[in-house]
């Protein structure tokens, strides 16, 4: 089995507005390959979360790794979480906006809504069902990630056309 980093699919690829299906058997080698390149290819990148229609697989895997990147410097430090078949609820009910950006859609930022707090069910690699928390920064990297198993991408939840900006002017943003 060799791992390979893979291609991240761009805004307006047809995959990228895929619902991508359930997997069936976690176990299966293909899944536990798909797992360990999406690995590989999140490290080789700038970001700090994956999901699988971003490498062009329309199948309900995610990874959710928060660091510190030149992308998003502030961000905390997480170990890459494999995701497979997230579900997740609201803890809060009130949405907050934040700046977001994708892989799939590079040299934009945007504000977008999302919940502060979640609770998420997923399976590990090893197929065991777990259940955490998440908030802040980790919660929204989670949701946007979820979004692209849906068929969404984070300018599709945008309440504002003047919430878009060029990475240019977020970076001087966050210099300020």
């Amino acid at each position: 089995m060799e791992i390979q980093s893979r291609p991240i699919a761009q805004l307006g690829e047809s995959i990228l507005r895929e619902i991508a299906p359930v997997i069936d058997n976690i176990a299966a080698e293909t899944v536990q390959q798909l797992a360990q390149e999406m690995l590989l290819t999140l490290e080789n990148s700038s970001g700090v979360g994956l999901a699988a229609p971003q490498i062009f697989e329309s199948t309900r895997l995610i990874i959710v790794a928060s660091r510190p990147t030149k992308r998003y410097p502030y961000a905390p430090e997480m170990a890459p979480t494999v995701m497979i078949n997230p579900e997740y609820t609201p803890t809060d009910t009130v949405l907050e906006k934040d700046w977001e950006g994708c892989l799939s859609i590079p040299g934009i930022r945007a504000l977008v809504p999302r919940y502060p707090s979640i609770r998420v069910v997923y399976y590990s690699l090893e197929g065991e069902r777990k259940e955490v928390t998440l908030a802040g920064f980790v919660a929204r990297v989670f949701q946007h990630e979820y979004d692209h198993l849906n068929g969404l991408v984070y300018l599709d939840r945008v309440e504002n056309n003047r919430d878009i900006i060029s990475e240019q002017a977020f970076f001087k943003l966050i210099a300020a």
